[in-house]
């Protein structure tokens, strides 16, 4: 039996695992629900060719031109995964590409009028929900920055242990 001393700001050691794996769990819960979330309103409005992180991928490109290699660099999405989605929006003709000037291997994409119209869908779909969590004392901006500023502190430690390992 160990002591835990309720003066102590630490948790017991099993303790701290058993919150670290909780918070890995919700973490990825929650990016399954924000695409559920996103392709339910996709079905409501009756928009079914392009799939959740199709769109949510227009979305986090907005106004930029971008290649795969930076969206994979800035840490949105991986491999494949970013090549097929890309070469889907395309044909659907919510993207624009073309080839690099300097790097003619690379390819520059960026929204279509009809990719910027679903990105607008997602910003509105986004701006709701921010307002259904204040109205509704889900979340205030205080809470929010405690978040986002424990998520961005895990953020680091995990990009720096990477770094180490290399």
């Amino acid at each position: 039996m160990s002591f835990h001393s309720p003066l102590s700001t630490r948790p017991a050691p099993g303790a701290f695992i058993a919150g670290y794996l909780d918070a890995l769990s919700l973490v990825e819960r929650l990016h399954r629900l924000l695409l559920d979330v996103i392709k339910d309103e996709f079905e409501r409005v009756g928009i079914l060719e392009i799939n959740a992180v199709q769109a949510l991928l227009l979305f986090n490109i907005g106004d930029h031109e971008v290649t795969a290699g930076e969206l994979k660099t800035r840490g949105y999405y991986q491999g494949s995964n970013v090549s097929y989605n890309l070469k889907k929006l395309v044909e659907s003709g919510y993207m624009h590409h073309q080839r690099c000037e300097a790097d003619r291997r690379a390819v520059r994409v960026r929204l279509t009028g009809k990719g910027r119209g679903i990105r607008d869908m997602v910003a509105a779909l986004f701006e709701r929900h921010a307002a259904g969590l204040q109205e509704r004392g889900v979340l205030g901006e205080d809470g929010l920055d405690q978040v986002t500023g424990a998520l961005r502190r895990v953020e680091r430690y995990w990009s720096d242990q990477i770094r180490y390992i290399y």
